[in-house]
């Protein structure tokens, strides 16, 4: 693969991407509302509510590789806006996977590890969905319309973290705002899930094209941690205060949108085709701090 199509391509996801692949691969973000530039990276506005549209802009652009990370992530806007929510994640998904099948285009597609009920722990790609509010059915719904129109696509489950634009923060960004500005962060300590550093999840992504891998994979961490404990290992590798981290408890938030309190999901299987471990936490949290030293997180930012 030399020219990839990344839709979303103003989300966090997607410029992270683009930035963790640009020196080796052309890219192009799919735009759709916000304008983004980054440096030796293309863009271009394209329609996600057409399959046909998106066949003759996807000939146009002629990737090899589509990733589709467009989606409403929101869990509150999803619960309070269900037909947008549907059309934003479900649609659009079902019209990328269509329009790639037809042009016979590699197709990626970022799903999520809100799929089930949150009862359990560690869930391989075989374990039911059950999935608990708006935003989980409609993901769950975009893989079966996803596989149903493209078999061959790659649908990867996730949960991330990385820098995030000035207009788009992820966990990690809360996490170390939080603590640098001195207000402090609540942290649940019994939410679980297996996080996984933006730039190691497309390093694996890629791995997994280049093996002409298809169905779903869990690309995750190796590790599964509480939100209150990841940000004790974000204190600690940033060297911000984790006095400043108040323990706080899911379960009592009852006006929150109801989420699953475990999200974990197992590995095993892309790491046993890969042939390694995809990394826990404290390493990809470290990878992290050195992307700001290194400046990565000045260019995102300047978004």
């Amino acid at each position: 693969m030399s020219r990839i199509l990344i839709t979303g391509g103003s989300g966090l996801l997607a410029v992270n991407w683009a930035l963790a692949v640009r020196n080796r691969l052309a890219v192009t973000l799919g735009l759709h509302q916000r304008s983004v530039s980054l440096a030796s990276v293309r863009t271009a506005n394209i329609d996600l509510g057409s399959a046909d549209r998106l066949v003759a802009q996807i000939q146009d652009i002629g990737p090899d590789l589509v990733i589709h990370a467009a989606g409403l992530t929101s869990v509150e806007r999803c619960e309070s806006e269900p037909d947008l929510a549907w059309q934003v994640n479900v649609t659009t998904a079902a019209n990328v996977a269509q329009a790639c099948s037809r042009l016979g285009v590699s197709h990626v597609h970022i799903s999520t590890d809100h799929l089930f009920a949150g009862k359990e722990s560690m869930l391989d790609e075989s374990a039911p969905v059950s999935p608990i509010n708006v935003y989980g059915r409609t993901k769950a719904e975009a893989e079966r319309q996803v596989i149903d129109r493209n078999p061959s696509a790659l649908v990867i489950r996730t949960n991330f973290y990385g820098w995030g634009t000035s207009y788009r923060r992820s966990f990690s960004d809360v996490v170390i705002d939080g603590l640098r500005s001195g207000t402090g962060v609540t942290l649940f300590n019994d939410v679980h899930y297996t996080p996984i550093l933006v730039k190691t999840m497309v390093d694996a992504v890629h791995d997994l094209v280049e093996l002409k891998a298809s169905g779903v994979f869990n690309v995750v961490g190796d590790e599964r941690i509480s939100k209150l404990d990841f940000g004790y290992l974000v204190a600690s590798e940033f060297g911000l205060g984790r006095e400043l981290i108040a323990k706080g408890s899911f379960g009592d938030q009852n006006f929150l949108v109801r989420r699953p309190m475990d999200m974990s999901l197992t590995n095993a299987k892309i790491c046993s085709l890969l042939g390694r471990r995809l990394g826990g936490v404290e390493v990809g949290v470290s990878e992290l701090h050195q992307q700001e030293i290194n400046g990565l997180v000045q260019e995102i930012r300047k978004l």
